[in-house]
């Protein structure tokens, strides 16, 4: 005999909903922040003991609740947020649904205490688990309010016996608390843990007050070392924040926030968009590490997509992918030495790749690859000389510019070379310290970036294969080909459509001649299945230029004249993604005047 369908009591219904907003003290916490924030307050104060297990208090001054609001509050879909459908299509507040209290006073003991900000008296109302509130009483609380949340889960044991130590429940709750201050420079947070202070974050006003205090304090003191500043807007989207130099890289990604619209999340597309920007620089593996700001139109995104509220929806979701795409590209381009044309003295900068060898090292048939190009570099040898004789002892330029230990301000980025090193490193004197940079990282990066630019100008050719590829596919794959003929086409990909489920290639690539045609077709109609678009032909390519950008740099032991490692430092000044080789690896390093001092134990 079949069960007979009922209406589920309304503690069991609450106590199930709980499950999809209530996964750990940490995600109680989010909710009751959050809650905090929509009622403006400026000051949050959040109290735990065991981990928030047994307790987790958070204290705001926002507007509070008023007395016959206090017990709706604890009511499943009461909110003051949203009115009507229409406004679920404009959502400026964080929270929205009115599920958040009623679930949290279904799985423990909720006490909510506020004061109204027109009111002269303050209430608390308690849940117990029931389906019903008890009645308002008063009490003794400020203007805002107060949420205690004891025994978390004591009459769920199921539930229960799935939260971990305290050590590890305070961390996550630890760690969500600091994702929250990131987004709201401008409000207080104080956490406590059994007591003891674990931080009191002071609010600070403006980006620059942010990087200077609280992203230190809550990243960690690597990460604006290394952090490039962005600020991009188009067609009504800003995204702003700091990216790191991908010379710190990280193994996990652990070190990656993003808000869109002041909201954290966790979004597949602006994952794939911030990978696709990093894949140029990064070693295999390795996780970019960022702090970004998406704003847009509240129109342009769906945050009821999710429960917890920890995914979104773009409405444009290629136009976002391709902004922030483009953004950080561009921002990771710039690297930390991007400063435009050095100073020119002599003859006209190069326009071509220096010849860092000399027909001394070469065979006597090189052959058209590897024939020696004519040695031009953008400074004169005079410059040269004359920087080199203000090193020495008593030079007239200290007496004549008053700069101390002969820096001279005019000098380019990566200074002018001074020696070279084992037959690897380039040491170059700059205004305020020293440069050592590897040349043949330097050099692959610039061959790199030349090949790609000469690729990029000439388009991708196809090459026809001499006997076509037949791939066997879903239906709706090979709809999704036949819609995108064009698209193939202009990446270098001719193929045709025989059947139902068959596809048939014809072109590939001519710089991917040899590759796996049917692998090629299969990735790329994946790319498309789940991005809308493929950058896969481009990765491709960039891995075979890369490949050939090695074989051309200039190797180790190879003695080069002070001009042509100057010609090496303008060129790399000059070349994007100019930070990392081919490989991820850093292509210089910099010791600033104050660090050499403290190697040295200088001014102690």
């Amino acid at each position: 005999m079949t069960n007979r369908i009922r209406q589920l009591p309304a503690q069991l219904v609450n106590q199930i909903a709980a499950g999809e907003v209530v996964e750990r003290p940490a995600s109680v916490a989010k909710e009751l922040i959050e809650n905090s924030l929509d009622a403006g307050a400026d000051r949050i104060e959040i109290d735990v003991e065991r981990g928030g297990i047994k307790l987790l208090r958070v204290r705001d001054n926002g507007e509070g609740i008023a007395r016959e609001d206090l017990a709706l509050a604890l009511c499943r879909h009461a909110t003051s947020k949203i009115a009507e459908v229409a406004d679920l299509q404009s959502i400026a507040t964080l929270g929205f649904r009115g599920e958040a209290l009623p679930s949290i006073a279904s799985v423990s003991r909720l006490e909510l205490s506020s004061r109204h900000r027109d009111a002269d008296q303050a209430w608390c109302v308690r849940g117990d688990g029931s389906d019903q509130p008890g009645e308002p009483v008063p009490a003794s609380h400020p203007v805002g309010t107060t949420v205690q949340v004891r025994d978390l889960f004591y009459n769920t044991p199921a539930r229960r016996k799935f939260l971990r130590t305290d050590k590890t429940e305070l961390s996550h709750l630890e760690q969500l608390v600091r994702r929250v201050a990131l987004a709201r420079c401008d409000v207080r947070f104080r956490l406590t843990h059994n007591g003891r202070l674990l931080f009191d974050l002071a609010p600070v006003a403006g980006e620059g007050g942010t990087a200077g205090n609280r992203l230190q304090e809550l990243v960690g003191a690597g990460f604006p070392e290394h952090a490039l500043t962005l600020d991009q807007t188009a067609v009504g989207m800003r995204l702003h924040g700091w990216v790191a130099s991908p010379g710190f890289s990280r193994s996990q990604s652990d070190l990656q926030f993003f808000y869109v619209n002041g909201r954290m999340v966790r979004d597949k597309l602006v994952a794939h968009a911030v990978r696709l920007a990093y894949q140029d620089v990064l070693h295999q593996g390795r996780q970019p590490a960022y702090v970004l700001y998406l704003e847009l139109p509240p129109v342009l995104v769906d945050i009821n997509v999710h429960p917890a509220k920890h995914e979104v929806r773009f409405r444009e979701g290629r136009q976002i992918h391709d902004f922030i795409f483009r953004a950080l590209h561009r921002r990771l381009a710039e690297g930390r030495a991007q400063a435009g044309p050095a100073p020119v003295e002599g003859p006209p900068p190069a326009t071509g790749m220096p010849d860092l060898g000399s027909a001394r090292s070469m065979p006597e048939d090189p052959g058209p690859r590897q024939r020696p190009m004519p040695l031009r570099v953008a400074e004169g040898p005079d410059r040269y000389r004359s920087d080199f004789e203000s090193q020495r002892p008593g030079s007239s330029r200290d007496a004549d510019t008053g700069q101390e230990n002969g820096a001279d301000t005019g000098l380019p980025p990566l200074g002018y070379a001074i020696a070279q090193l084992q037959g690897v490193y380039i040491l170059a004197q700059t205004a305020d310290g020293l440069v050592i940079v590897d040349m043949h990282a330097a050099h692959e990066r610039i061959g790199y970036e030349r090949l790609k630019r000469s690729w990029e100008e000439g388009a991708i050719r196809g090459q026809p294969l001499l006997v076509p590829v037949m791939v066997q596919v879903a239906p709706w794959e090979a709809d999704l080909a036949e819609s995108n003929l064009e698209l193939f086409r202009r990446l270098g990909v001719g193929l045709d459509r025989m059947g139902e489920g068959s596809l048939v290639v014809r072109e590939i690539p001519a710089l991917l001649q040899g590759a796996d045609a049917e692998r090629l077709l299969r990735d790329l109609l994946s790319d498309f299945a789940v991005h809308g678009r493929s950058e896969r032909i481009r990765e491709e390519i960039n891995g075979v230029l890369a490949t050939l950008a090695c074989h051309r740099s200039v190797r180790a032991n190879r003695r080069l004249e002070p001009e042509e490692m100057n010609a090496l430092l303008r060129d790399l000044e000059r070349t994007e993604r100019a930070d990392q080789c081919n490989h991820g690896r850093p292509t210089w390093i910099k010791l600033s005047g104050p660090e050499l001092d403290r190697l040295f134990l200088r001014g102690r």
